[in-house]
């Protein structure tokens, strides 16, 4: 009987995820969609979700805490601007997401005259929890 191949570097995985803060609130599933598919090692996805598929054989699961140097980084306070609201599209107010150059940011602020935006992503400085189970490896 052949044994069982173990994902490592360089393999098309499918996974399912479920990913939690450590209050326990989700912030993400696949559960109910498709399976999240990507090749390890090769910077897809945030290094921490790598290192929780490695060793896995299909149909094992691993929960997983991921530190935010290993997920999202930490919050950088240089990554929060202001602009001037004249330079700012109309309409736009605290908790929209929108484009500025090629970077997505989110609204925290307006005023008449300015437009603050926080260009870290939403899960930055955030340890990160998932319960991972390898579907299948190509």
């Amino acid at each position: 009987m052949a044994e069982a191949r173990v994902a490592k570097d360089g393999d098309t995985v499918h996974v399912h995820y479920t990913g939690t803060l450590d209050d326990g609130e989700q912030f993400d599933s696949s559960r109910g969609r498709d399976p999240l598919s990507f090749t390890v090692g090769s910077g897809q996805v945030i290094g921490g979700f790598d290192e929780a598929v490695r060793g896995l054989i299909p149909g094992e699961s691993r929960t997983v805490h991921i530190e935010p140097a290993d997920a999202y980084g930490e919050r950088d306070e240089s990554r929060v601007l202001s602009v001037p609201a004249a330079e700012a599209p109309d309409g736009l107010k605290a908790g929209d997401r929108v484009q500025m150059g090629d970077q997505p940011v989110l609204v925290t602020e307006v005023t008449a005259e300015t437009v603050t935006v926080d260009a870290n992503h939403e899960l930055a400085g955030k340890a990160l929890n998932f319960d991972v189970e390898l579907i299948s490896l190509d």
